[in-house]
């Protein structure tokens, strides 16, 4: 018995022993397409190299993945391997029936895993039926069915046939709000993709049910409440109803809690790391201490961190927020840094990209293939192809392979970026039309071309220009317009103008927040007068070509850039003569400030400019400088300040101030409907020629403004009683504007 289990022992230790060969010699059978010599690449063979069971294995395995065969087989012995194979089909031609437009049928085909000219996988049909109806119900077309045809062909290919049928579109029919929300219906919608469908909406997708749109709605709804201090806010899962026209009821459930304000914040740093680099950072926390909770806000401290990254002390940093409740609606914040072992970048893989270049996204990235690992400059990254403006989303995946390497896969979903508009309006300073196309993604490169043209009762003007946010990968961005205009203010102002012209221009970040554009602008102008024109205006009559210098620098502290409710602005322009015959020197500096308080936003601005001409030359009156009504309102547009005559001159000076405050809603029906108390200060003084022209009264106005959201676009409804005034000011107590783009 003993000798027995001991052979047997014997016997399966010899059995389960893995088996090795050396491979001298290879022979491929039943291969028709694919080469020998292409199989051997991709099986990675390497005569006279010891082979085991587990190696023969991973053979079978690296070509089964290269999706050529459909069996494959080994046999090896006495040193020659033998591979069996049969091979794939190939797919002779992919046909999509049941769509008309040749658009959707190429961003179809582009998604397939099958694909014209390649093996056919049987296992990829399947999935790609399963794509072609998530693309189909994201374009509207959420009833569209779709199956499969393969025809065998007699050259051993097959031709892949989709049938479809698409059904109605079903249209987002309204958006609406449930819970404890504290905020306006309408508030909301603007803050969200998803939109309700509207006749002038014939250019945008986000009408239509998209369940990745629904996602980041939720995802945007969370971070808006967040800022506004909700810390314990809850968006709750969506609500698709179907309506008895195959529409869409689109509905969120919101649960924002009270707003929290931060009681006390803290600055946590390592025994070893010195406290003066990080005092920036501290006094930052400070500020916010007795302030409304705001994730922006924390984000932005957590930008002074990303600076210190770029020091070799403070490489391998990370910054976490921790919020303790400490009551009802108080928090403790507590800012941690901590060290960690490096890590390194392996890969950067981009999915998603059908249009847009994949060297778009990686030029915006903040970390690169080989690099330290950094989750803040990660996030960092992450916020710039948000801000690209032609996604509708990016994700990413961090994922860990040997030795803590990590590889970064983004996926991004590319949203619609062409548009073509018009625009129509009317009001008590005449009315406008206007016509355009955009494109925002031009040839994938987030290239942006405009070309529009607008028409009012005073002036034609058309324009196109181009826009290269990171030309020539240099994170700075080129632009060039060309446009043409004429204006006839024969009228009120003595003169009518004709401009051509193009400009040429750049911006970057010089500094935190601070944007730098400089400009180079030339352009060919006619200016012409009435007979009735004073001998001041008719001297200026002629041709003239002027070309200029101008820059501006930009300090943008906004918590964002429509709907504002906190944060600064400050704009500085200037604009040098180079070639010029009146040499006009133009300044300007605007600053604006945001503050909310409870539901209200107040905004308080002052704006001051000057255009003065060196030595006795005159400032031509087509340059100078005027104030238009929506900068005064109360006052018609330009028409106060110096006169010569009869005519409006304008001056070469102009100072204005505005503030304002949104009242709370006054009630439900009244939703769509937002006031304002405003008031107005300006003045316009100065002239090159005759000083005694001036008038130096400021002018102001206090007055309730109106914004109505109907259906056929926004009007804008103001009553304002001027409070000083000039006798030859012309005044305009009531003003409206009503248009819409689509």
């Amino acid at each position: 018995m003993y000798k027995i289990l001991i052979t047997f022992i014997f016997t399966f230790l010899l059995a389960s022993k893995s088996y090795s060969e050396i491979i001298k010699k290879v022979n491929i059978i039943n291969n028709e397409r694919i080469t020998k010599e292409t199989i051997l690449v991709f099986s990675n063979i390497k005569i006279g190299k010891d082979y085991t069971s587990s190696d023969l294995n991973q053979i079978i395995k690296d070509l089964f993945s290269t999706n050529f065969f459909s069996d494959i087989s080994l046999n090896l012995v006495d040193g020659t391997l033998t591979i069996n194979v049969i091979e794939n089909k190939i797919v002779q031609e992919i046909q999509i029936n049941g769509i008309k437009k040749k658009e959707l049928v190429e961003i179809l085909k582009k998604q397939l895993l099958l694909k014209d000219k390649n093996p056919f996988v049987e296992n990829f049909v399947t999935n790609d039926i399963e794509r072609i109806k998530k693309i189909l119900k994201n374009s509207g077309y959420y009833f569209s069915s779709v199956n499969d045809q393969i025809v065998e062909n007699q050259n051993n290919t097959v031709n892949v046939i989709f049938n479809i049928e698409l059904g109605e579109k079903a249209y987002i029919k309204s958006i609406e709000f449930t819970g404890d929300k504290y905020y306006k219906d309408r508030l909301l919608r603007n803050i969200i993709i998803s939109e309700e469908t509207r006749f002038w909406k014939f250019i945008t997708n986000r009408k239509f049910i998209n369940p990745e749109y629904i996602a980041l709605d939720k995802r945007l709804l969370k971070n808006y409440f967040l800022n506004k201090g909700h810390y314990k806010v809850l968006i709750n899962d969506s609500t698709v109803e179907l309506t008895e026209n195959n529409n869409f009821k689109l509905q969120y459930n919101i649960n924002a809690g009270p707003r929290f304000k931060i009681l006390k914040s803290l600055l946590v740093l390592p025994e070893d790391y010195n406290e003066k680099d990080f005092v920036k950072i501290k006094d930052r926390l400070n500020k916010l201490e007795g302030e409304i909770y705001s994730i922006n806000k924390l984000n932005k401290i957590a930008k002074e961190v990303d600076k210190l990254t770029y020091r070799n002390d403070y490489e391998f940093i990370n910054a976490s927020f921790k919020e303790k409740v400490v009551s009802k609606n108080e928090l403790e914040l507590t800012f941690e840094i901590k060290e960690f072992e490096k890590r390194y970048l392996k890969k950067v893989n981009v999915f998603g990209n059908n249009i847009t270049e994949e060297r778009v996204v990686r030029d915006n990235l903040e970390v690169d293939e080989g690099d330290p690992f950094n989750e803040l400059l990660l996030a960092k990254s992450i916020n710039n192809l948000k801000s690209l403006n032609i996604f509708g989303s990016v994700d990413y995946e961090l994922v860990t392979e040997d030795n803590d390497k990590k590889v970064l896969n983004i996926t991004v979903t590319e949203k619609p970026t062409g548009e073509i508009f018009a625009s129509a309006g009317a009001g008590t300073q005449g009315s406008t039309v206007g016509f355009g196309v955009v494109e925002n993604n031009f040839l994938g490169k987030n290239i942006s071309l405009d070309t529009n043209l607008r028409i009012s009762d005073e002036t034609i003007k058309g324009a196109f220009s181009v826009v290269n946010p990171n030309w020539n990968y240099s994170d700075k961005s080129l632009i060039a317009s060309i446009e043409s205009s004429v204006t006839d203010r024969l009228t009120d102002y003595g003169y009518e103008t004709s401009k051509t012209g193009f400009s040429f221009g750049s911006a970057w970040e010089q500094y935190d927040d601070v944007i730098f554009s400089p400009k180079l602008r030339t352009y060919y102008e006619k200016l012409d007068t009435n007979q009735s024109a004073t001998a001041n205006l008719k001297k200026q009559e002629g041709e003239y070509f002027d070309t200029s210098f101008a820059y501006a620098l930009d300090l943008d502290k906004r918590n964002q850039r429509f709907q504002t409710t906190s944060g600064h602005r400050s704009r500085f322009n200037q604009s040098i003569p180079l070639v010029s015959e009146d040499t006009a020197f133009y300044n300007s500096y605007e600053f604006t400030t945001f503050n909310q308080i409870s539901d209200m936003v107040t905004r308080f601005s002052i704006q001051g400019s000057a255009i003065n001409a060196i030595g006795d030359e005159d400032v031509r009156v087509s340059k100078r400088l005027y104030i238009p009504s929506r900068k005064l309102r109360g006052f018609e547009s330009g028409k106060i300040g110096p006169k010569d005559s009869g005519d409006y001159i304008g001056g070469n000076y102009t100072a204005v101030l505005n503030a304002s405050t949104t009242l709370p809603e006054f009630g439900a029906n009244l939703e769509k409907i937002d006031f304002q108390l405003f008031f107005d200060a300006a003045n316009v003084w100065g002239v090159d020629y005759d000083s005694s022209l001036d008038s130096s009264e400021l002018r102001s106005s206090i007055g309730l403004g109106v914004d109505w959201y109907t259906i056929v676009g926004p009007l804008n409804f103001s009553i304002a009683q001027p409070i000083s005034k000039a006798d030859t000011d012309k005044t305009e107590t009531v003003r409206f504007n009503i248009g819409t783009t689509f």
